[in-house]
């Protein structure tokens, strides 16, 4: 079990109401002639959370791993879209639903701006939608949602929390000779539960990063065209050192610059200051070459003098502008098939998205940052993704997550920085919950059920240092529509 054990909420069970998605009622079988069940109804109703202006929309992506030849079973569930995955997984159900030939992730990761009223529509924003209602789990079933949340206006402290509301223990005939505790549900102790930061929104833990089995050799390939100048190049120059700060040996990195033409600044290496002191070095000046800055970086990665075979080649592409020089999208191509990940940046309002996703190496690694500030934020996800894979928020049975859960668990802005921060305005982040009920269960469990609540909370973070002490004594109770007292809006789970 991990856990935060500082920023908690304190939510008490009135508390804990606003800003929940229920899942509910939940049983599972072993053995012949047993029916298991996953229940759940979510409602996001009115999910805007206001102090000055402060927007929290979610959407969400589910899957069930259910074993082979269950399709028209699951659809007569209440999943009219359910799709057959392969290998005995489904998905359930996704909003928004991206169009055909495109992934949810990479939806989700892209270039469309959640935050846009326009886009409320097609996000959850209270209407009931079931995530699991599911018949006849048997062990070695589970089911994940993937939750993605957007930050919107102003940065917040954004929390998780959530409790089993209701326990409940039939007994089938087979449970009756193994169950020693017959007066108590032992679903909720046998079921196994990840929650983790899902960095690339996939549905999957994946807690190594790219260089976490291998040596990892990065190119940071930073534009220096005269539209850097001023606030683009400082904030450059402090989230691009800071991810350098977070590097360790073997891993090499080097600095790649572009303007009219581009340069290798600093070779590979694992005197990580040069790295540094190169990109401290950078003055804003002529146009646009990406194509030549991904030519140098691909060079240096593949044959420079201090390049290795085998390792892992990461690329991390800025620019502010539109290519005026070369053909970004020609070299990028090339440096992908060669074996290179390349994630590309886009610091301002007038870059050229397209092409930022274009040179990228997935829509997920394509990233954009409307403002210098939220560079910083950038270049920390892009490190937890090639350095530390995605970090475990908690893990344990059902019965412990859900332990935890009931106080408010706080969510890192930053997870490279010390302490917790809170999260940039416009941002995204996706949270992965899993649920498994381990092969080897036994009798036990049969005709048991559990129901439990999850709940997203977000707080404005500007002149408020301590975070807790805007929920004590505040009453979050209403799950009628509107906002509920002190402004802050409510996302209701009913069963």
């Amino acid at each position: 079990m991990s856990k935060d054990t500082n920023d908690k909420i304190g939510l008490s069970r009135r508390k804990v109401l606003a800003g929940l998605g229920a899942v509910g009622v939940a049983s599972a079988g072993a053995g012949l002639g047993t029916t298991a069940y996953f229940n759940d109804t979510e409602s996001f109703d009115g999910n805007t959370l206001t102090a000055g202006e402060l927007d929290l929309k979610l959407d969400y992506k589910s899957t069930y791993l259910g074993g082979p030849g269950r399709l028209d079973d699951i659809e007569a569930m209440g999943y009219p879209d359910v799709e057959d995955l392969g290998d005995g997984r489904y998905l359930l159900d996704q909003t928004p639903a991206p169009g055909e030939g495109q992934s949810w992730e990479d939806y989700v990761t892209g270039e469309i701006d959640f935050c846009s009223p326009a886009m409320d529509e097609f996000l959850v924003n209270g209407d009931g939608i079931p995530v699991f209602t599911l018949d006849d789990v048997k062990p070695g079933d589970s089911g994940e949602v993937t939750i993605s949340l957007h930050i919107c206006d102003n940065p917040a402290y954004v929390y998780l929390a959530g409790e089993l509301t209701q326990a409940e223990n039939g007994q089938s005939e087979p449970e009756a000779d193994a169950d020693d505790t017959p007066d108590q549900g032992d679903l909720a102790d046998a079921i196994e539960v990840c929650v983790w930061y899902d960095e690339d929104c996939d549905n999957v833990y994946e807690p190594t990063g790219t260089g976490e089995r291998q040596e990892l050799e990065v190119a940071l390939v930073s534009d220096t065209s005269d539209s850097m100048s001023g606030a683009n190049l400082s904030a450059l120059q402090a989230a691009a050192t800071s991810f350098v700060g977070n590097l360790s040996s073997p891993d090499e990195a080097a600095a790649i610059s572009f303007a009219s033409g581009a340069s290798l600044d600093q070779k590979l290496t694992t005197t990580y200051q040069d790295v540094i002191n190169a990109i401290n070095n950078y003055t804003a000046s002529g146009s646009t070459n990406v194509a030549g800055g991904i030519n140098v970086a691909q060079t240096e990665l593949t044959s420079g003098t201090n390049a290795t075979p085998g390792a892992s080649k990461v690329m991390i592409v800025l620019t502010d502008g539109f290519e005026n020089v070369g053909d970004a999208r020609t070299a990028a191509t090339a440096a992908k098939n060669a074996g290179t990940r390349i994630f590309g940046i886009g610091l301002g309002n007038n870059v050229d998205a397209s092409l930022v996703q274009d040179i990228s190496s997935s829509p997920g690694d394509a990233f954009l940052a409307p403002d210098p500030a939220d560079l910083d934020t950038v270049y920390a996800e892009i490190a937890q993704i090639v350095l530390a894979g995605e970090q475990k928020i908690l893990s344990g049975t059902m019965s412990e997550v859900f332990a935890e859960l009931a106080d408010g668990e706080a969510l890192d802005g930053n997870r490279q920085e010390e302490g917790r921060q809170p999260y940039p305005g416009a941002t995204t982040q996706c949270i992965g919950f899993e649920w498994t009920l381990p092969a080897d269960v036994g009798n036990e469990i049969q005709t048991d059920s559990v129901s439990f609540d999850l709940a997203v909370y977000a707080e404005q973070s500007r002149h408020n240092d301590d975070p807790q002490v805007a929920f004590n004594g505040t009453d979050v109770n209403s799950t009628s529509p509107g906002p509920a007292p002190n402004g802050t809006g409510n996302m209701s789970g009913q069963n």
